[in-house]
Parts: structure tokens; sequence; C-alpha cells
């Protein structure tokens, strides 16, 4: 990471001009009313990996030589496409990948710097960047205290070594725990971690394990999701070919159960189905999506949406490099029908405990589509898969381990 870093004069100099962007921006976000604002969010993609993970399918790349190039264009197309956004103020900034502690603080510096110059950015924004363990070292950190990150994401996926070392992860248990500690020792208030459960080979008494480790670190946030074998991964060739053996269907179901009671035991809201919060520390930026607002995605490969329409970027470094170099197409469209526009309401909304309004529904939609949705949920009603309450469909929890078939049941094809 050093190897792209600038001069120390020239760090100090990002950072003071980092910092008075971010604080001008905080003056005008003081001077508006937060409840008439438009909000919104921007996502950098940082496709960049120091080595796979082999259940991943994701769009990444071990090429650290092209960082220097991409972070450039990615500084251009901010600046090509701030009006996407609609002058909308943002209200989440997220750095995903890839592993975006790849980068360096002046790497960093830079995006912040087009973002505080060119967008609206209220006060209290949310911004997250995903790290991998062992890229968490003090010095690191300490490295990155003059920017606005007020929010991390750690990778960890496990604590246990040999799932590690199985599934081709670059750290141990050791760095993760120290990874945790050493963003509290920075300052870092609002830690989420990602777990994997139904590893291969894995036990109902080792995920348990698992779960207690986490409590035991007192982060705020989990994010937690059973394995899936994507065709075309190693993970999933490693399957088929009898090398490992991947978790019954029974033993997933537990393994969810044991995390939904042991999480609301330590405190924590079971805010969408994968992901469990402290109070008042549910991911903004996450949560966004599923309100249905408007964000911006920058990078290859990232995806924006405007309530009407998708947008998705070249999934390749050079392409993207050269397209925007070049000022031709980087990205494909589609307009949303009436149908698509639907189904993603109904999707997203379903999946949180707040649950999907049919008030909200009828509004936006119509009565032919909220009629549509309530008689092809009658029989998850009638069944107890789902609640209405207040106004609001609900999973229960019974209906959150098919909730995948309920939510097909309610598509429009």
């Amino acid at each position: 990471m050093q190897r792209y870093a600038l001069f120390p004069i020239k760090q100090t100099i990002y950072s003071i001009f980092v910092v008075k962007c971010w604080q001008n921006n905080i003056l005008f976000a003081k001077s508006l009313k937060y409840k008439n604002l438009k909000m919104a969010g921007i996502y950098i993609h940082i496709p960049f990996c120091r080595k796979r993970c082999i259940y991943c399918d994701f769009y990444t790349e071990v090429a650290p030589q092209l960082i220097p190039k991409l972070i450039d264009t990615i500084v251009k197309e901010l600046t090509i496409r701030r009006n996407y956004l609609k002058n909308a103020t943002i209200q989440t900034i997220y750095f995903g990948g890839g592993t975006p502690s790849i980068l360096n603080h002046d790497q960093f510096s830079r995006i912040f710097e087009v973002i505080y110059n060119l967008y609206k950015v209220t006060e209290d924004a949310e911004i997250t960047f995903e790290a991998n363990p062992d890229d968490l070292t003090i010095d690191f950190l300490s490295s990155l205290q003059s920017l606005p990150f007020n929010r991390i994401s750690i990778g960890i996926q496990s604590f246990d070594d040999s799932d590690l070392k199985r599934i081709n992860r670059r750290h141990t248990s050791k760095q993760a725990i120290e990874a945790i500690q050493n963003a509290k020792n920075s300052g870092f208030k609002n830690i989420s971690i990602d777990l994997i459960y139904g590893l291969p080979f894995q036990t109902l008494e080792a995920w348990e394990k698992q779960l207690e480790m986490v409590f035991s670190l007192e982060v705020q946030h989990i994010s937690s999701y059973g394995l899936t074998y994507e065709e075309g991964t190693e993970l999933w060739r490693q399957r088929e070919n009898g090398t490992i053996k991947a978790v019954e269907d029974e033993t997933l179901i537990k393994m969810y159960k044991v995390l939904v009671e042991k999480t609301k035991i330590k405190d924590f809201d079971a805010y969408e189905i994968s992901n469990f919060a402290k109070p008042s520390f549910q991911s903004r930026h996450n949560t966004s999506y599923w309100k249905q607002e408007s964000y911006l995605g920058i990078g290859p490969s990232a995806h924006s949406y405007n309530l009407t329409s998708r947008q998705w970027n070249i999934a390749s470094i050079t392409s993207y490099i050269d397209a925007i170099e070049k000022n031709t197409i980087f990205f494909e469209q589609e307009e949303l029908t009436i149908n698509e526009q639907y189904n993603d309401f109904v999707m997203v909304s379903l999946r949180t405990s707040e649950g999907l309004s049919i008030h909200k529904l009828e509004e936006t939609f119509g009565s032919e589509f909220s009629s549509y949705c309530l008689q092809n949920l009658k029989k998850y009603i009638n069944n107890k898969k789902v609640d209405i309450i207040d106004g609001k469909l609900r999973l229960t929890p019974e209906g959150i381990l098919i909730s995948n078939l309920i939510l097909i049941d309610i598509m429009k094809v």
C-alpha cells in the first residue's frame, strides 16, 4: 500500500482540503430542513483482492498495479455523473469490493475530495468502508483518522482457522480478533462484521461457538449469510467432484434459527433477514436500498438506481478505464417496467422487519397490484408464515425460512 503513498507534506495538504470540504458541506447541511430533503447514497466499488476466496463470484481482480489508474478513473466518473442523482442530498457513502482496505490514505482522500466538492453530503452521513482483517493494522487505521469514515465493515466470515484455510481467506482467527480491537482503539464506534454459516464440514455446535466469539467482541452489527455454491466458483467445483460436502439443508435451517435466537438474547434487532444490529446501529446505506431510495454506483461493475431505471458499469477494470478515457459508453441501462418496479418493492420490503406496507403498496402501484399481492399471500397468512399487523405484511420466523418461495409467489412476471 505504501508504494502509492504521496509524500508526507502532500498527504497533509490533501487531508486539510478534504476536511475543509467536509466542514463546508456541514454548514450547508445545517441550513436545510432534513425532512424535506430528497436523500440518496453513493457506492464506490473497489474490485481488487490480494487473493480470491473460493466461494466468491463477485467481479474482482488480483491486479494491484491498476489501482492508481482506477482511482483516476473513479474521480472522473464521479465528475461525469454528478447530475445522476438530480441534486439529491447524500446521506450514505459506502466503499465496497473487492477489498477497499487495499487503498491507502491518499487514494481514499482523492475520492472524498471530489465527493465533498461536487455533491451535497449531510452532516451526519454514514460513511463506511469494507476491510479485510489483516489490513486493519494500527498504522493503517491511524492513517485514516483525518478522513470522514465513521463505520467499518470487516469481512471475517469465520473465527475458525480450519474454515478460513478451506475457503482461501488470507487472514487468521487471531488477526480477525485483533482487527476488531484495533478498530475500537482507533475510535470506531460502529463496527460491523460479516459471517458465513453452513461452511463445508461446519457443525451446529461449531456455529454456536462462532456466535459466542462475536458476542464477546461486542460489535454493533452482524451481517450473516448461509453459504451458497455459485456455479463456476472453485467451491462449486469442489462440491461437484466430492472434495467437500455441503451442510445439509436441515442443519442450515437450525443454524439460522440459532443465529436469530442468540442475537435476540444479546439485544440485536433482526431488521432484515440477514442483518442484525444493536439499537440505532442499523446500516443506513443498506436500509436505503430496501426503502427504494436512489443511489449512484461508481467503479467497474457498480450498479445505480434512480427509481425508474437501473444502470450497471462494465465488469472489467481495463475496459472501464478505457471507455471513460475515450468518452465512450461504459455502462448498460434498462428502464424498469411497472411489474419490475413492483417486484423490487415487494421483495425488499418483505425481507425487512418493518415489513410491507399495504397502504404504500396500493398508493404506489394501485389496487390491482395490492390485490394481486394479498391474494397470492393468502395461503401464507392462513398457515402463519406471514402476519398482517398495523396494515403491514411481515414474515413470521417460519416464513423467513421459506422466504424465497413466498417472494416468488408474489412476483409479477
